[in-house]
């Protein structure tokens, strides 16, 4: 059985800067869908609230899992 071809270091330095910026992302749309449907609906800071607490969870459970897909994809003493 072959191994599968391994990342350059320039692909791992890529994946690993993408990391800094999952969860401000995240929580960045949470306060915009959050803000943008306040406006519409008429609930000001309810929607906001809870938009941005569901932007932490999902940035942090994706933060999590990209942190653990790379520490399986390394072996230890690289």
């Amino acid at each position: 059985m072959t191994e599968p071809p391994r990342r350059s270091r320039l692909g791992k330095l890529a994946e690993l800067s993408s990391l800094g910026l999952i969860l401000p992302s995240s929580i960045a749309v949470g306060l915009f869908i959050g803000y943008v449907l306040d406006k519409w609906l008429g609930t000001h800071p309810v929607l906001l609230l809870s938009f941005t607490v569901l932007g932490i969870v999902s940035g942090l459970l994706s933060l999590f899992r990209a942190l653990r897909r790379q520490m399986r994809d390394e072996p230890p003493g690289e």
